[in-house]
C-alpha cells in the first residue's frame, strides 16, 4: 500500500488598513485603478473593476472589465491592461499592479483577486520577465499587498507539464 503525505501550502501577504503610509507611486496606482472604474462597461452585472499597471519607465497602464451581452466574450480588467503594457511596451518590466471594484448594489468592504484566467497571465508574464510584479488589492476599507503574482497562483500550470519527461 502506498503512503500518503499530508502537505500544507502557505501564502504570505501584508494586509493594510490605510493609505496613509503608502509610498507616492503606490498611491498614484490606486488613483489610476480607481479613474479606470469610471470607463469599465458592465451593464449586465453592474460590477466594476479597474486596474493599474506601474512599468519600469515611471508609465501607468488603466484597464477596466468589458462585459458582453455574450458573456464569454467580455474581459477581465486586469487583462485588459496587461495585454495593452505587452502590446505597447513589449520590453519593459510590470513592476506592480493595483485592481479594485465598484458596484452601485452594495458595499464592498473586501479587496477583490484577479480570476484564475487573470493569475494565470500575471504569472507568466512575472516569469517571463524574471522580475516579481507586486499586486495590491484594495477597496476603502482594506489593502492586501502581495509580494509576487506567483503568490496568488501557487499551484500554476506551465508549459514544462506539456513536455514529456525522460
Amino acid at each position: 500500500m502506498e503512503q500518503s503525505f499530508n502537505r500544507e501550502l502557505k501564502i504570505s501577504f501584508e494586509e493594510i488598513h490605510n493609505r496613509l503610509n503608502l509610498p507616492r507611486e503606490v498611491i498614484v496606482l490606486f488613483n489610476k485603478a480607481e479613474q479606470a472604474l469610471g470607463n469599465a462597461y458592465a451593464p449586465y452585472s453592474k460590477f466594476k473593476v479597474g486596474s493599474s499597471l506601474l512599468l519600469e519607465n515611471g508609465s501607468y497602464i488603466i484597464g477596466n472589465n468589458q462585459e458582453n451581452a455574450s458573456f464569454p466574450n467580455g474581459i477581465c480588467s486586469e487583462r485588459v491592461a496587461l495585454f495593452s503594457a505587452k502590446a505597447n511596451y513589449p520590453d519593459l518590466i510590470i513592476k506592480k499592479i493595483a485592481i479594485t471594484c465598484l458596484t452601485d448594489d452594495f458595499v464592498i468592504k473586501q479587496p477583490i483577486a484577479p480570476c484564475g484566467m487573470c493569475r494565470q497571465v500575471l504569472l507568466e508574464y512575472e516569469e517571463e520577465q524574471n522580475f516579481p510584479i507586486e499586486v495590491w488589492l484594495f477597496s476603502k476599507f482594506k489593502i492586501l499587498k502581495f509580494n509576487k503574482a506567483k503568490d496568488l497562483l501557487p499551484l500554476y500550470f506551465n508549459e514544462d507539464r506539456l513536455k514529456k519527461k525522460n
